[in-house]
C-alpha cells in the first residue's frame, strides 16, 4: 500500500491554531514567571497564546479570546493568589473548561497557592468570592460556574511550585511535558503501527525548526533514521534521482551505493535499506505528490514503530496523500526563529 492511497478532505479537520493557552492573573506573574515560560515554550517551537496586556477588560471574554481557547490544543492555568479576584480569570476559566474536558487538556500550575484552597475556594479564594457574591449575589449563575471551574481545576494533577528548588527548574519540567503530549504521536518507541505524520505552515524557519527538534530528540530511538532536506528547492535545481541517492547515502551511514540509474532502481535499494526495520524518516519542504511517493515509498517496507514525517507548506497536497490532521507550526518570525538556531 503506497504512503499516498488516501484522499481526504481538509475542510473538516479541526484547525488547532496554538499548541497552549496561557490563563493568569497578569499583575501576579505576567512579568515574572509567565514571562519566562511563554518565551521557554516558543524557544522549543511551540505556539503559545497569551492575552495583550492592552485589552480592555470587562464582563464578558473578548471573542478573539474565545476562539484562541477553541484553537488550543491545551490550556496551562497559573493559578495564584489573586486569580479568583478576577471576574475576567474566571470567566476564561469556565470556558476553558467547557473547551477542553478531555483528559490532560488542562494542565494547573498552582503558583504559591494550595491545591486545596482552589478546589475548596478557602483561604485568599473565599475573601475573594465573598466580593463576587456581593456584587452580583451569592445564588448569581456566573459565581456558581465560577466555583465549578475552581473544584475541576483543584481536582486535576498540575505543578505546585513549593515542590521545586527553583521556578527555572519548574518551567523546565512544564515544557517538556508540553513538548512531549504535542509530539506523543512522533513517539515510535510508544506504538507498534507505522505512522506517517504532517507538518505544516508558512513559516518555512518555523517548520524547519520543529523537525530538527523531532529528529534529534528521537532519531537515536530507531534502527534507521535519516533527514533529507530541502526536497522542493533540490528537485528543482537536481532531480529526484539526486534526492534518492543522497538518501541511500543517509541510509548507508555515508558509505558507497550503487549506482542510481533511474528511480524505479532507486526506489529498489531504499526498499532494501528499510525493509521490516524502525524507520525514522523526515522529507522535508515537499511541494510534489512525485516527491512523496519516490522518497517515502510504500508502506509495507517499514516495520513496527515506524514514522515517515513529512513537511510541506501545502496542507493541500498532505491531505491528497492521506494526511488529515498535520500538525500546524506558525508564530515564530524568521528573527526568532534563527535565534532558535545559535
Amino acid at each position: 500500500m503506497a504512503l499516498s492511497n488516501k484522499k481526504v478532505s481538509t475542510s473538516s479537520a479541526p484547525h488547532r491554531k496554538y499548541h497552549v493557552f496561557l490563563s493568569f492573573r497578569g499583575a501576579d506573574t505576567r512579568k515574572g514567571f509567565t514571562d519566562h515560560l511563554f518565551e521557554e515554550l516558543k524557544e522549543r517551537a511551540l505556539n503559545a497564546f497569551r492575552d495583550d496586556p492592552k485589552l480592555i477588560r470587562g464582563t464578558t471574554i473578548d471573542e478573539e479570546l474565545m476562539l484562541a481557547i477553541e484553537q488550543s490544543r491545551f490550556s496551562i492555568v497559573i493559578i495564584s493568589e489573586n486569580y479568583a479576584s478576577s471576574a475576567w480569570c474566571l470567566l476564561e476559566l469556565g470556558q476553558i473548561v467547557r473547551c477542553m474536558k478531555e483528559s490532560g487538556r488542562i494542565m494547573p500550575i498552582f503558583y504559591g497557592v494550595d491545591p486545596g484552597d482552589v478546589r475548596h475556594q478557602t483561604g485568599s479564594f473565599a475573601e475573594h468570592f465573598t466580593r463576587h457574591e456581593n456584587k452580583y449575589g451569592k445564588d448569581a449563575e456566573n459565581v456558581r460556574q465560577w466555583r465549578d471551574a475552581l473544584k475541576t481545576l483543584g481536582n486535576l494533577a498540575g505543578w505546585n511550585l513549593t515542590d521545586y528548588r527553583s521556578e527555572t527548574a519548574l518551567i523546565k519540567e512544564i515544557v517538556d511535558v508540553v513538548w512531549g503530549k504535542i509530539h506523543s504521536t512522533f513517539q515510535g518507541s510508544a506504538a507498534n503501527d507505522m505512522r506517517v505524520i504532517g507538518i505544516w505552515g508558512t513559516d518555512e524557519i518555523g517548520i524547519k525548526t520543529t523537525a530538527d527538534l523531532v529528529y534529534n530528540k528521537f532519531s537515536d530511538h530507531f534502527e534507521v533514521s535519516s533527514f533529507l532536506r530541502d526536497i522542493r528547492k533540490v528537485s528543482k535545481s537536481k532531480s529526484l534521482v539526486f534526492l534518492q541517492a543522497q538518501l541511500l547515502k543517509q541510509l548507508n551511514n555515508g558509505s558507497s551505493i550503487p549506482v542510481v540509474s533511474d528511480v524505479f532502481v532507486g526506489k529498489e535499494l531504499i526498499e532494501k535499506c528499510v525493509l521490516n526495520k524502525k524507520v525514522l524518516r523526515i522529507l522535508d519542504d515537499v511541494d510534489q505528490s512525485d516527491q512523496i511517493l519516490i522518497l517515502g515509498g510504500e508502506k509495507h517496507w517499514y516495520g513496527n514503530g515506524s514514522r515517515i514525517i513529512i513537511t510541506s507548506m501545502d496542507r493541500e497536497l498532505l491531505a491528497k496523500h492521506g494526511i488529515e490532521e498535520p500538525y500546524l507550526v506558525e508564530g515564530l518570525n524568521k528573527d526568532e526563529a534563527l535565534q532558535l538556531y545559535s
